[in-house]
């Protein structure tokens, strides 16, 4: 499950991480209102569930309250179309306003679960404000990555190792070494599956900042994070994925093609969906029900489809032999 900016962001702060004063606006007003009262320049930040919204005009930079005004009014109500969305874009209802920061230079962090190593990965660069995908391919010695134990908890050695990693000065160590150890609680508290901060940032003062924050949530964890599950907005998820959240069918992902794939097993849905590839198709999403003989379960995954008549609907074998 994923969340704004402006949310992660608080998290972020309850756990004692640095983030730059601001607010949600829902109108052109609100962002009039908030700018002044920051005062000096601030950055007007469009709040979906994607990345890369920079280069796609989703951030802008406001000199007087007026010019936030205005630059909030010609993003509201639009959609953000960014390298992670689709070609129709993210609906824009909300932007952050916040205080514009004075950058010395910006940085990665990050943590999320090595699955195949069973342990959380801290990972650093001093390659801020790229996709680290990126970082990956055409640096990859830029990135220094630990592993925690979960008996242990994060070290602070390698917060020390890390920070350097990042060539970060002497006096930036220690705050940059509590400033991990906090993500690292937070991650550990919340249940992530992702804790983003890119960039991390070095202000011209000498202070770490998290100048932007993604936050992920292990969808299985949620049943004990009420007070999270209420922070998702249904109005960035794809309508098809909501009406199959809401019938109870949790593994559901809409995708670009027509054939619709109803399938029990997640590896088994991956294999039919590579079949219809093969063979000229395009799926239209990929559904696992789940391996249980569950009737309920199994209808709402036809109203999942009925909602789009424009699908047509494939079967695996597999699936039939199971249930008859």
């Amino acid at each position: 499950m994923k969340i704004h900016e402006f949310q992660a962001k608080e998290l972020l702060s309850e756990f004692g991480i640095p983030v730059p004063k601001g607010a949600v606006a829902t109108t052109p007003a609100e962002a009039k209102k908030i700018a002044a009262e920051l005062g000096g320049r601030v950055a007007i930040k469009a709040q979906v569930y994607a990345g890369g919204r920079g280069k796609a005009g989703g951030i802008k930079v406001a000199n007087t309250p007026e010019e936030a005004e205005k630059l909030t009014a010609q993003m509201l109500g639009t959609r953000l179309v960014t390298h992670q969305t689709t070609s129709e874009g993210a609906p824009v209802s909300k932007v952050l306003v916040e205080r514009a920061v004075s950058i010395k230079h910006g940085l990665y962090l990050s943590i999320i679960v090595d699955t195949a190593c069973r342990m959380p990965v801290i990972m650093a660069s001093e390659a801020g404000g790229m996709d680290i995908e990126d970082v990956a391919r055409a640096s990859p010695e830029k990135i220094i990555s630990v592993y925690i134990d979960p008996d242990v908890g994060f070290q602070a050695f390698q917060g020390r190792k890390l920070a350097y990693g990042m060539k970060l000065g002497t006096t930036q160590i220690g705050p940059a070494t509590s400033l991990m150890t906090n993500l690292y609680k937070l991650f550990q508290a919340k249940e992530c599956s992702l804790a983003e901060i890119n960039p991390l940032v070095v202000t011209a003062d000498g202070e770490i900042m998290a100048l932007d924050a993604k936050l992920n949530f292990d969808d299985n964890a949620l049943f004990r994070h009420s007070d999270i599950e209420q922070l998702h907005d249904l109005e960035q998820v794809d309508p098809l994925e909501a009406r199959a959240n809401e019938l109870g069918v949790k593994n559901y992902i809409k995708m670009d093609g027509n054939i619709g794939c109803m399938v029990n097993g997640a590896g088994l849905a991956m294999a039919v969906m590579d079949l219809i590839t093969k063979a000229g198709g395009k799926p239209a999403n990929f559904l696992d029900i789940g391996t249980v003989n569950n009737i309920d379960r199994v209808i709402a995954a036809f109203k999942v489809f009925a909602t789009d008549p424009n699908y047509w609907l494939t079967f695996s074998v597999a699936w039939l032999e199971w249930t008859l």
